[in-house]
């Protein structure tokens, strides 16, 4: 795909109707013949509009006027060539438990969490926050994590968690200001609500920081898994993190992953993470498929917003 038709596409599949700013902006670049031949000069996997726009938010720059955000980066653009070589988008929404929290509850409890694109971390921690689907509420304080669920009835109590444990490449640390601001900047525009959730969530995370370990998701799998306590079932899960891995890699992943013990939880976009017979997703926008142990589950938006089980 050129990188004009990847901003096309961004617009069209996952900013409509959830971020005008950023489905403005995505087509904007996408017509912008100078931007475009900067982004060029990137490796493909640091074109993506989601990092561009996230570091420009993080570098104090325009993103909801796309002419001044043209005359902004191209001013700019050494820096916001530097900081787009040297990071990843590493969103980590907790609003993706959501997702999760149904498959988590229904497997033999406690529960030993190992997530892999772990960011931050803020997604181990299933437990800790409160649930609303549709008019369900499962848990109490903050975040509250709102989800709309069809085809499923929503689970009744919380998972036990004995351990939780993660594994990136560069994994943040929510004690470390420069960290949570990029975390900050890599939320789109108008959504003040994932801020406050952010917020909420990481005061969660800090209360109790997680083991994050750096290393390779497949070379460094099965170390960090040897970790888990005995008698409490290993839950190697991750969401929206295998579109930034080589096919290679990811291959070499699947079958480290499929090798261990306990249970495997994906939440990956369909040409990521492939399955055989899935039925048409609910609507034209960008859905991931939540799966366990390589059964797929339900389809699933990105931010955790909405969940189609299937059947």
């Amino acid at each position: 795909m050129s990188i004009a038709a990847s901003y096309t596409t961004f617009a069209a599949r996952e900013a409509h109707g959830l971020s005008s700013a950023y489905e403005r902006l995505a087509l904007a670049v996408s017509r912008d013949e100078e931007l475009l031949a900067l982004l060029g000069t990137l490796p493909p996997a640091k074109r993506q509009p989601n990092l561009l726009f996230g570091v420009v938010r993080l570098l104090g720059g325009p993103v909801e006027d796309p002419a001044a955000f043209h005359d902004y980066t191209v001013a700019n653009w050494p820096t916001v060539e530097a900081e787009m070589r040297v990071r990843a988008t590493q969103t980590n929404e907790a609003g993706r438990c959501t997702v999760l929290l149904p498959v988590l509850a229904a497997l033999p409890q406690p529960l030993a969490l190992l997530e892999v694109g772990a960011s931050a971390g803020l997604c181990l921690y299933p437990d800790r926050y409160a649930y609303r689907y549709g008019d369900h509420e499962v848990g109490s304080g903050e975040p509250v994590l709102e989800c709309a669920a069809t085809g499923m009835a929503p689970p009744v109590g919380l998972p036990e968690v004995v351990w939780r444990a993660g594994l990136d490449l560069n994994p943040l640390d929510v004690s470390e200001p420069a960290d949570v601001a990029w975390l900050d900047a890599l939320i789109w525009p108008e959504h003040t609500h994932r801020r406050a959730r952010l917020r909420a969530a990481v005061a969660v995370a800090a209360a109790e920081p997680p083991v994050l370990m750096r290393g390779d998701l497949a070379d460094d799998l099965p170390a960090l898994a040897a970790q888990a306590p005995a008698g409490a079932t290993l839950v190697v899960f991750h969401t929206s993190m295998l579109y930034q891995v080589p096919a290679p890699r990811r291959e070499a992943f699947v079958e480290v992953v499929g090798g261990l013990p306990g249970h495997w939880i994906a939440n990956e976009a369909p040409d990521v993470l492939r399955h055989d017979g899935l039925p048409e997703p609910p609507g034209g926008a960008l859905h991931n498929v939540l799966a366990l142990d390589g059964t797929p589950l339900a389809w699933t938006r990105g931010h955790g917003q909405a969940l189609s089980w299937f059947g």
